[in-house]
């Protein structure tokens, strides 16, 4: 049974990144579904996969961090607006029956993802 899951990992601090909302959307034909949101723990992980089995389809997906509401809660003193605040991370997933893994690792000003395992 295919699922979508990640993590953030705070790589300036090297901790985990607790308490970002990621909020869930599928995209087709120019439309944008919201499919549902999450908060991750103090692992960095959310508590069960964003999506699985069948509302988990081929197709075009968004995740979207609300990393600036966390980098505030870290004390990261930063100019406003700040230069990371809400970041969307667009990827296709092109067979449902496999697990993606779609980590975000974070800092004040980048970050970078993967597809994990």
């Amino acid at each position: 049974m295919g699922r979508l899951t990640t993590h953030v990992l705070d790589t300036a601090r090297g901790a985990p990144g607790a308490g970002i909302t990621i909020e869930v959307f599928r995209l087709s034909a120019g439309s944008r579904e919201h499919l549902g949101s999450a908060v991750t723990n103090a692992d960095g992980r959310c508590d069960g996969p964003l999506l699985e089995g069948e509302r988990f389809l081929a197709g075009e997906y968004e995740l979207v961090f609300h990393a600036g509401d966390y980098l505030r809660t870290q004390g990261v003193e930063a100019v406003e607006p700040r230069f990371l605040d809400v970041i969307p991370l667009r990827f296709g997933v092109a067979s449902a029956d496999e697990h993606y893994h779609v980590p975000l690792l974070l800092s004040p000003y980048g970050y970078s993802t993967y597809r994990g395992s």
